[in-house]
């Protein structure tokens, strides 16, 4: 994180990839440590200093989108491996929900005269706003 906040444009954008491979496997697998890290992530956006807001949104973005557990359990639903998937939806139902909590942030930067900054916020509330909710497990 302190990557993200305070080094070069290049050593960030790397540091937000190895990050997002941590807590977004394969940009779509959210993991337990996914709803943590989001608090953190928000707190970079909004930071004024943080040199690659966009590529944050995106991750956040990501995050926001996952549903690889969901979708898996809902398969697996009347399979003896059901078990398996106990925990893993509720990991990306706390992401979502840590992600949307950020939204007062997201739309304050959506409103800035930045174009860095206010497109992708704005694609990041898009994306919110469009996200179809998880199926029935």
């Amino acid at each position: 994180m302190s990557r993200i906040a305070y080094a070069d444009g290049t050593t960030a954008r790397l540091a937000i990839d190895e990050l997002g491979e941590a807590v977004c496997a394969l940009g779509f697998v959210a993991g337990e440590a996914t709803a943590p890290t989001v608090p953190f992530l928000l707190e970079l956006v909004g930071a004024p200093h943080v040199p690659c807001k966009a590529e944050l949104m995106d991750l956040l973005a990501s995050i926001y989108r996952t549903r690889q557990w969901h979708s898996a359990a809902a398969a697996a639903r009347d399979q003896k491996n059901y078990t398996s998937y106990q925990e893993q939806p509720g990991w990306e139902a706390a992401a979502r929900a840590a992600v949307y909590a950020g939204r007062p942030v997201l739309e304050k930067l959506a409103s800035s005269l930045r174009p860095e900054e206010a497109d992708p916020a704005r694609e990041l509330l898009r994306v919110m706003d469009e996200a179809s909710p998880f199926p029935e497990l």
